[in-house]
């Protein structure tokens, strides 16, 4: 077993609110923000924040380099994303399917992540923090869609 099968495995022992199937969740809603949404692809070349990006020492130069936070997705970004990555995986159920996991708020979704990040499984700016989660949106109005079934009649 690897150190970070072992770790998430002690983090679902620590913290059991969130099902297995919440940090897939994350995971997949941050993958589809980054990759169908392309959320972070725009932040590529620009500052974040307003501010440079920040350096890290690179160990091999001993020198000071940009870091590469061109895959960031801000938490609020990850939130939306994974309302409408809930809505196109789970459709009128997707609460429902949420809720199941231990998701219930999208501050669920950052505790997921900074569970994740805690274990070394994500990672963060010096500009994010947990309340960039806190009430983006209602799940009780977020899921509330109009669906319509169509049987093709007319």
């Amino acid at each position: 077993m690897s150190h970070s099968s072992t770790s998430f495995i002690e983090l679902l022992k620590r913290d059991r609110r969130y099902k297995a199937e919440a940090y897939a969740f994350v995971y997949e809603a941050l993958t589809y923000a980054q990759d169908v949404l392309e959320l972070s692809k725009k932040k590529l070349h620009e500052p974040i924040a307003g501010e440079n990006l920040p350096k890290v020492k690179d160990q091999e130069q001993n020198k000071i380099t940009e870091t590469d936070f061109g895959n960031h997705v801000t938490g609020q970004e990850l939130c939306q994303a994974a309302r409408e990555y809930a809505i196109i995986q789970y459709g009128f159920l997707a609460k429902t399917v949420l809720k199941s996991i231990g998701i219930r708020k999208t501050d669920d979704i950052g505790e997921i992540v900074y569970n994740l990040i805690s274990i070394g499984q994500m990672r963060k700016t010096p500009q994010d923090n947990r309340e960039d989660f806190t009430n983006v949106f209602d799940f009780e109005t977020a899921f509330a869609e109009t669906y319509q079934i169509h049987s093709g009649h007319k």
